[in-house]
């Protein structure tokens, strides 16, 4: 990728965002050379390694990567065989247990069998060495210091020197204490040149006799070391020495160490870098809010809600960008500062992004392409060296993209054909437009060119796009209209202003009709995409709505099947359990006849005969006619005659009679539905009384009769609609309406707000609140009188 366009769009200011979340010196070496990628199985490598840095920072917080050092040059001079200091030898005892620790935790992630893309293909290529860090830990303190441990000749040597220490000091005590403290500058036992003195005043000198090491800047004070512990610091100081012979030694055979892992011990750190750059890949993308996108196979891009990456994100206005599937050329217009250029940057910048292995700040399923370049010409590049105009600059650039871009290049012009007189620019404009397309390159382009609006409609593979702008707040709103060309509000926005309406009939008459058509037409479109935007979103919501009750509705449904089978199931038990019961009871009276059949001889009594049918009748069980429906109906029917009211008990339903259709059969009006129900599954109820309404005497207009319950002000401008609020408001008065509903939908907010205004205000009015989420929710105000 090319190093102007990087520039261009502040692709590094993005890699200073994410160099602050890193820990190591190789992850910072990392993100210094990371740079966009053509390659495709390059760029997914790098999205799986964010996508699992993102789960891993979910769902464990991170990998363990502490705070490493680049430890290059210390292998380097392990590999010309030079000895590492203690302060190396302990970033290098770091890198080695930083890798066991992080080999420790994927093992437990593989543990827990979540699947990762690209963490165990990592993990694979770490090498531990226990044993040698395991020494290096015993040997060197994480400052560099040679422990105790390090071996027993380094321990005896130092406990020597501990004991000599104390002897001296011991030794000293006794001379800068009693007596002898006169002789003295100060009461301490200092150092000079490794010796341990004292401060003596000068004319003292030979009173404690010994060595003079160093004297106060005044000469007043001499520091000695007297001649009772001359020998002793002698000693001490061989210790001394033999410590640091000793320590060299070890620092050697530690070095030595090193020398046949050096190249394991360098990949682990390069592998460290890798896996600190997912994790800082992973906190920018929380902090962001940013997602992994999907890369298209036919390099048509699409990002949802996107916002660019170097902007606030809590008030950056959040667009859809995409290019490519339905068309390769993008053709904006619009006034100054209404975000032409950022929406232009934004698109670069995210795929550059995309194609560097970055989460974007975009929605989830935003899609992106693979470029193997990506141009641009935006902003004031003038080159004063070379003594060139802004549009000689801007050309020179434009004449060398020309010259480089194919059917796999994304080029981004700024203010195309600016800085020269209009027609000629225009010309200009679409001739560029033309050549890139000839090469099937992706374009967007910025313009203030009213010719590029055709140019929008007439070329295939082409499509307008401006950014809406508010005529009421006459302020942009930042957002990106796909298939709306952007038209001149220079009249609307003098209007508001305050200038004359005659000068801007003469100024309206001044532009050709030509012109004048096109901004109309725009504005009809806008218009037409304001009220179906509204209208979408009022549908939305009731699929919505309607989604969630069919889910409730296949929940029930599904429940009561169950629940069905669980009761169908147990009255199949109890039936079984009451017939094995009158089975045994029947097989008891049976062999009781039996019985008294050869008992008699055969002759069995009347009255005993008829006992026996008695016990048999009992068997049988009585059946609870309480929630008998059929038998409930029998007694509440009555003689079924057209337009009766009934109840259809299958459906819970009122309905109509409309006539009969057979014996036992009506047709019944359900709503919208006629229906044929059989007479058992209906039942009389009385008619519901209409509401009776007050009779108010007094004059009323003409029109009132005509006056509906609601006002639908969508797709009205903003005074317009106000205007329409005043006038509905005083005939839903006269028309006694003691509630009315006003759709204003929901859009920018604008039209609601100047409603609730108007409502405050209006003495007639005793409350409103937001219609019913079923009624239009927050696109509608429901308006009580007083």
């Amino acid at each position: 990728m090319n190093e102007r366009i990087l520039k261009t769009l502040e692709f590094e200011q993005v890699k200073k965002m994410i160099q602050q979340y890193l820990t190591t010196e190789q992850g910072e070496e990392e993100i210094r050379q990371l740079a966009p990628s053509s390659n495709e199985e390059t760029v997914q490598a790098w999205l799986d390694e964010t996508e699992d840095g993102i789960k891993v920072q979910r769902l464990r917080g991170g990998l363990p990567i502490p705070k490493l050092n680049n430890i290059k040059p210390h292998m380097k001079r392990i590999e010309i065989g030079a000895n590492l200091n203690g302060l190396e030898l302990a970033e290098v005892s770091r890198v080695l247990s930083t890798t066991s620790e992080l080999v420790r935790f994927i093992d437990d992630l593989k543990d827990s069998e979540l699947e990762f893309l690209r963490i165990y293909f990592w993990e694979e290529q770490l090498t531990t060495l226990p044993e040698l860090s395991g020494k290096l830990r015993r040997s060197v303190e994480e400052d560099g210091r040679i422990r105790d441990e390090a071996s027993t000749e380094l321990r005896t040597i130092r406990s020597q020197i501990r004991r000599s220490e104390q002897t001296i000091r011991e030794q000293l005590d006794g001379l800068i204490r009693g007596k002898n403290a006169k002789y003295l500058s100060d009461s301490l036992i200092t150092m000079r040149n490794d010796r341990y003195v004292i401060p003596v005043k000068q004319e003292y000198r030979g009173v404690f006799g010994g060595v003079v090491h160093d004297q106060s800047a005044s000469g007043q004070t001499l520091f000695m070391e007297p001649k009772q512990i001359v020998e002793l610091n002698n000693r001490l100081r061989q210790q001394q020495i033999a410590e640091r012979t000793e320590i060299e030694r070890i620092l050697a055979e530690l070095s030595a160490e090193l020398v046949a892992p050096r190249k394991d011990i360098l990949h682990n750190a390069y592998v460290l870098g890798r896996f600190d750059l997912m994790n800082a890949k992973a906190r920018f993308a929380k902090s962001l809010k940013a997602v992994v996108p999907v890369i298209n196979q036919e390099n048509h891009v699409f990002f949802k809600q996107a916002r660019h990456p170097l902007l606030d994100q809590e008030k950056a206005v959040a667009n859809d960008i995409m290019i490519g599937q339905d068309f390769q050329a993008v053709v904006i217009t619009g006034p100054n500062t209404g975000g032409k250029t950022i929406s232009l940057k934004t698109l670069g910048l995210l795929q550059l992004m995309g194609q560097a292995g970055l989460p974007l700040s975009v929605g989830e399923e935003s899609e992106m392409g693979i470029f193997t370049e990506i141009f641009a010409d935006i902003g004031d590049e003038q080159s004063i060296e070379q003594s060139l105009s802004t549009f000689s600059s801007h050309m020179t650039n434009i004449v060398s993209i020309l010259d480089k871009i194919d059917e796999h290049s994304l080029v981004l012009f700024d203010e195309l054909g600016a800085g020269t007189d209009p027609q000629e620019g225009a010309a200009l404009a679409i001739a560029i437009l033309d050549a890139v397309g000839a090469q099937s390159s992706y374009v967007m382009a910025t313009t203030h060119y009213p010719e590029l609006k055709i140019y929008g409609y007439n070329r295939s593979n082409t499509i307008n796009a401006s950014m809406e702008f508010d005529v009421d707040t006459l302020s942009p709103t930042y957002r990106l209209l796909i298939g709306v060309p952007g038209r001149s509000n220079a009249f609307e926005i003098s209007r508001r202003l305050g200038l004359d309406s005659m000068v801007i009939e003469n100024a309206k008459q001044i532009i050709d009709e030509e012109s004048q058509d096109l901004n109309e037409m725009i504005s009809d479109l806008e218009n037409q995409r304001k009220a179906t935007e509204t209208e979408y979103l009022e549908i939305r919501h009731y699929v919505d709505e309607s989604e969630k009750l069919y889910r409730d509705l296949k929940n029930a449904y599904s429940y009561f099947f169950d629940e069905r089978e669980k009761e169908m199931d147990k009255a199949r038990k109890e039936a079984n359990k009451i017939v094995n019961e009158a089975e045994e009871n029947a097989e008891k009276i049976i062999k009781d006849i039996r019985q008294m059949q050869l008992d008699g001889q055969g002759n069995i009594k009347e009255h005993q005969l008829i006992d026996a049918k008695t016990q048999l009748a009992d068997l049988k069980q009585d059946e609870h006619l309480k929630k008998n429906k059929i038998l409930q109906k029998a007694k509440a029917k009555k003689q079924f005659k057209p337009n009766d009211e009934v109840i259809v008990e299958t459906y819970g339903q009122r309905g109509t009679l409309i006539q009969k259709v057979a014996d036992n059969e009506w047709q019944v009006q359900l709503g919208i539905l006629k229906m044929t129900v059989s007479e058992d599954d209906m039942t009389l109820t009385t008619p519901v009384e209409e509401p009776k309404q007050r009779v108010i005497t007094g004059v009323q207009r003409g029109a009132s009769a005509r006056v509906k319950p609601e006002l639908d002000l969508r797709g009205k401008r903003y005074e317009e609609a106000l205007a329409e609020v005043d006038q509905y408001i005083d005939a839903a008065l006269l028309a006694n309406f003691a509630q009315v509903r006003i759709i204003h939908g929901k859009g920018t907010g604008a039209l609601r707000k100047g409603i609730t205004n108007y409502l405050k205000n209006n003495r007639n009015v005793q409350s409103f609140e937001f219609a019913p989420a079923n009624q239009g929710g927050s696109g509608a105000t429901v308006v009580t009188f007083k």
